[in-house]
């Protein structure tokens, strides 16, 4: 089952207020954006990272709103470790089964910890994301992401 399918069956299961939207696949968060016909703030930008440090060492999938930038430094001191960094494609693809740019804020892997900066659910009545795929996004209801996912709230972005 792709990430695709797990993620509309979860959906539709929770019985989510959402709906998919297929594009040309592109790599900026600006191009998809204007492709959806959504404001770039309400992307959710999924990186998978690794908090190590203080006898830490957790793979963490940090969502953020597109228009803004994490402050890894903040994430690890946030989940009590010293440093964080992105992980490498192949713990990308391990852990998400996605590539760059198509990972979607929910986690599906027992080893991935979900986070989001509230910023994200605080904004938007809708979130938009790429959906396991570049060229599939889904437009979500916030409330219904949070309901869903329920992710753990941190304070991780730069500035």
């Amino acid at each position: 089952m792709t990430t695709f399918d797990r993620l509309t069956a979860l959906l539709n299961e929770q019985q989510a207020r959402y709906r998919v939207m297929e594009h040309p696949a592109m790599g900026k968060c600006e191009d998809v954006a204007a492709l959806r016909g959504t404001e770039l703030g309400q992307g959710a930008k999924a990186l998978v990272c690794h908090v190590k440090g203080n006898g830490i060492r957790q793979h963490v999938l940090a969502v953020l709103p597109a228009d803004r930038q994490a402050d890894l430094s903040r994430l690890a001191l946030a989940l009590g470790g010293l440093r964080a960094s992105l992980a490498s494609p192949a713990e990308v693809d391990k852990l998400t089964g996605c590539v760059f740019g198509a990972i979607p804020p929910f986690s599906f892997h027992p080893d991935l910890l979900l986070v989001a900066d509230p910023s994200l659910l605080a904004r938007y009545q809708e979130l938009a994301f790429n959906a396991g795929l570049l060229e599939k996004s889904i437009v979500l209801n916030t409330e219904d992401y949070q309901r869903i996912a329920a992710p753990t709230c941190l304070h991780f972005l730069r500035g």
